[in-house]
């Protein structure tokens, strides 16, 4: 809870690396870093770095110097490790003027050079980890772009981990304490594990961990998510999959390599688009040949084009074969790449300060393009008039043109209260009107933290300011509802926001959506789900954001509303690629919940606030829960949801949450399920659920307690099939034929069990009765004539149950031939597809249904008989339990 500074160079300088002696908690080795990093340039190396040494828990430190063995002059960043088998050993990776590997053999104290070269390690600024094995301590392993490892103290180092098989640029190496061949490595690409001390690896493929830049969609059905991560590549992926199982990795496509940044689909064909990387390579990919073809525009001649690591590109909202791409220039093809030409003047402070990139590095030189700077960062045509672009800079310069580049205004000096050269990273030209725009500042760079969001509605004349104490963290992305102009959204360095009036109030969104930096966002035009994509936890979907575009303070005030429902889209469920059975190796993600989502507002007194990670409720849901979590439901208040046909009859009746405030529940798109034989908790595969509907409209109605509201929502076909609907008709008939047969399964069933438990309470009666003297002819009493009686109908009754199905407590595996088990193979048969039954299927449900008629004749003439004569029987004996029945008829 409290802390107290123990050591402190300069206000240049901080500590970069701390390591303990195992054998003596008081001493203490640190390295400290004389460090500085602009948004175009950095310095690695100065008078504040050092390495200090303590024995006193800090309270007293000794620089050490090059008396004590280290490079002369000054030093930029180093990296420590103690031997854990052995503390008088220690390593230290030192960036100098010749960078150096140190070693130790006295704690500390004095060192000597054992390394250097390439292969201890590059980039001091980027890496400079190194790590001791923990049984011996001249085993040296040193991370950077590749690992290497020393068997000999440093004095030489071998590649261990090169540029393949696993992710490159190495920051973290946990060696397991107690056995050294268990090695678990933290890269850029994620985690890998070795059980070999290196020589194989396995990458973690199951963590959800991402660093995502941009996003973008598609209007494929299901739609797919673009977006390039860091160092990661750029990618396309799915929104949902028609198949089981989930969101697998299997199902997202890299399209391009490096560090990856915006990635566009042709909005005419999803297979094709253009993915950039750092420093401006663009390419277009196809997917369908694999080619990546490299279409970065080439600069004037006697000009050098700058282009921003994460470098600004657009596709025209207006003609798909014009993309627009940003170094200083806005370059615009219109031709998919192919040529190029130049729209613009240069559109950044052009400052030649801050163009000294092959400078950066400071002691070790590190020209990546990070550092790129004067550069474009955001390009954004409006959707709403052609020739109007928005283009911002990372120096701040804020620039709009509304004749397609032909003349250009720079507006940023009109913006109230932002820093000069803060960077723009986002515009967000309205949907509604093409004078308004929404622009984000972001001058973390500089260590402000403030967030800028401001709006225009005269192309950039004047500026509104919509950053309130509400927020929190810096800006990085607004996107506008395409329905409701007030409703937006925001994302920071820590999270969501949303405002549903313009921007006057924000509030932070915490339902699924972490604490995280949201770098970008999409509201897909069709589906209307908000799509984030976030620096650290990957890409996040909220399903269906229309309820949030109609609340309205007229919605607030009622105590229940019901939001219009989407489309629902029915679709077949696909096995997918690779094994059945792949375990947990495998991150999965969530699908959209398969049916129609019903989104509903309550505001009574006394409801429960919903839960921050509330998943949306599923109907059948309670049929899957087990009986603990059914009975936890139960005490919870539910809202009563039921579907109805063309018809206006029920056909589906479940419940949903009922939270203070938004709520949501998902129809499952199948009519109520038929009556079931008594069974414990169902296991295995066979989980009991109605037949699909088909296509069409239905009725939506939503009790909670004296309040009703109804809506509509309409089932949509797989749009893979071509079925005509007297067909869908013909199978979702035969379903319901075959569910009517099993319901009168059931209630035979039920009888019979009744009957059964009847005749085991008679004989329960019959242990306490005293015997009569007298016998009858048979030699027994009545006393033993009745339990005879019993004994023998309860043995008719199980053959008599077997024929209609297979108790639960069937021991082993019997032969299937019982009416149930044939009728559910033949309802599985005819739900495998949605066209008409097949004349084989026919022919299986007929004889199904002969089969129950024959067995419907021995059931009620066994009840009509042996039960009725049984129940005579008990009569006589003053024992009155078994109920007169009536027949059971298929009709």
């Amino acid at each position: 809870r409290t802390w107290k500074k123990i050591l402190y160079v300069d206000e240049r300088t901080g500590a970069t690396d701390l390591v303990m002696d195992p054998s003596n908690p008081n001493k203490l080795l640190a390295a400290m870093w004389d460090y500085r990093r602009w948004p175009w340039f950095f310095r690695s190396g100065g008078p504040g770095s050092g390495l200090y040494l303590t024995y006193d828990g800090g309270e007293h430190w000794k620089r050490l110097t090059e008396k004590e063995g280290l490079p002369a002059g000054e030093l930029g960043r180093i990296g420590l490790a103690i031997a854990p088998s052995d503390p008088r050993i220690v390593y230290a990776l030192v960036e100098a003027k010749k960078n150096v590997l140190l070693r130790s053999n006295d704690g500390g104290e004095t060192w000597r050079v054992v390394g250097k070269g390439r292969r201890v390690g590059n980039r001091p600024f980027y890496f400079s980890e190194i790590r001791v094995d923990p049984e011996n301590p001249n085993r040296v392993y040193s991370l950077w772009s590749q690992m290497s490892v020393s068997d000999d103290g440093g004095k030489t180092f071998r590649i261990l981990v090169p540029f393949r098989h696993i992710h490159p640029d190495h920051h973290a190496l946990w060696i397991n304490p107690l056995d050294g061949r268990l090695l678990i490595d933290g890269n850029d690409g994620g985690v890998a594990i070795s059980r070999d001390r290196g020589r194989s690896w396995r990458f973690v493929a199951n963590l959800p961990v991402g660093q995502f830049y941009h996003i973008r969609v598609d209007n494929a059905v299901p739609y797919h998510v673009y977006g390039g991560m860091q160092d990661n590549g750029s990618w396309k992926g799915p929104s949902q999959v028609w198949e089981s199982g989930g969101i697998r990795n299997h199902h997202w496509h890299e399209v391009d390599f490096g560090d990856g940044f915006d990635t566009v689909p042709d909005p005419r064909d999803p297979t094709r688009g253009y993915a950039m990387s750092q420093e401006g390579y663009l390419v277009r990919w196809d997917l369908r040949t694999g080619e990546r073809k490299d279409i970065r525009p080439a600069p004037p001649e006697g000009v050098e084009l700058r282009f921003n690591w994460n470098a600004a590109l657009a596709i025209d909202p207006f003609d798909p074969d014009t993309i627009y791409f940003g170094s200083q220039f806005v370059h615009r093809s219109t031709d998919r790449g192919e040529t190029w030409e130049i729209i613009s003047p240069d559109l950044t402070t052009n400052n030649p300060e801050w163009q000294k990139q092959a400078e950066s590095g400071g002691l070790t030189p590190d020209v990546t393009g990070a550092e790129n700077y004067t550069t474009i960062v955001a390009i954004a045509p409006s959707p709403v008039k052609r020739g109007v672009i928005w283009v911002g800079t990372d120096d701040g310069r804020l620039h709009v043109t509304r004749d397609g580049g032909r003349s250009w205004t720079s507006v940023e000096k009109n913006v109230p209260g932002v820093p000069p050269n803060t960077w723009v990273p986002h515009i967000e030209p309205s949907r509604f009107d093409a004078a308004t725009a929404f622009v984000v500042f972001d001058d973390h760079r500089r260590a402000n933290w403030t967030p800028y969001v401001y709006k225009t509605t005269d192309y950039g004349r004047t500026w509104q300011s919509l950053a309130t104490d509400d927020i929190w963290g810096y800006a990085l992305v607004i996107v506008q509802d395409p329905v409701n102009p007030d409703l937006l959204f925001l994302g920071t360095e820590f999270g969501l926001y949303v405002s549903f009036n313009g921007g006057r109030r924000w509030i932070r969104w915490k339902h699924g959506v972490p604490t995280v930096s949201v770098m970008d966002m999409a509201i897909h035009p069709r589906d209307h789900d908000l799509i984030l994509g976030t620096h650290g936890r990957s890409a996040f979907i909220l399903d269906d954001i229309r309820p949030l575009a109609e609340l309205s303070d007229e919605v607030l005030s009622e105590p229940l509303h019901l939001f219009t429902i989407p489309d629902a889209q029915q679709y077949r469920v696909a096995q997918p690629a690779g094994s059945r059975f792949p375990g947990q190796t495998d991150f999965r993600g969530e699908n959209r919940p398969y049916g129609a989502l019903i989104t509903y507002w309550l505001n009574m007194p006394g409801l429960p606030r919903p839960e921050e990670k509330e998943r949306a409720s599923r109907a059948g849901e309670s049929e899957r829960a087990g009986p603990e979590e059914r009975e936890e439901k139960k005490k919870e208040p539910q809202v009563e949801i039921k579907i109805t046909d063309a018809d206006g009859k029920v056909i589906r009746t479940f419940k949903g949450p009922a939270k203070l405030g938004l709520n949501r529940a998902v129809w499952d798109l199948r009519r109520d399920k038929f009556k079931e034989p008594p069974r414990p908790e169902p296991t295995g595969f066979f989980r009991p659920r109605g037949p699909e509907v088909p296509p069409g409209v239905y009725g939506v109605t939503i009790t909670f307690k004296d309040r009703e509201v109804s809506g509509k929502v309409r089932v949509l076909p797989d749009p893979r099939f071509d079925i005509a609907p007297e067909d869908r008709q013909a199978n979702y008939e035969a379903l319901l034929r075959a569910g009517h047969l099993q319901e009168i399964v059931a209630t035979a069933v039920e009888r019979i069990q009744q009957t059964r438990a009847d005749v085991k309470a008679v004989l329960t009666k019959l242990k306490g009765r005293e015997e009569k003297k007298e016998k009858s002819a048979n030699g027994r009493s009545p006393v033993e004539d009745l339990k005879k009686a019993a004994e023998d109908l309860q043995q008719k009754l199980k053959a008599l149950e077997k024929r209609f199905w297979q108790p639960p407590d069937t021991k082993g595996i019997v032969a299937e031939t019982d009416v149930l088990s044939r009728l559910r193979y033949v309802q599985r048969a005819i739900a495998s597809h949605w066209n008409r039954p097949t004349p084989a299927q026919q022919a299986y449900l007929n004889r199904v249904e002969a089969q129950l008629r024959d067995v419907l004749r021995d059931f009620n003439r066994f009840f009509q008989e042996d039960v009725a004569a049984f129940r005579r029987q008990v009569r006589g004996a003053n024992i009155e339990l078994l109920p007169k029945a009536k027949p059971l008829k298929l009709e």
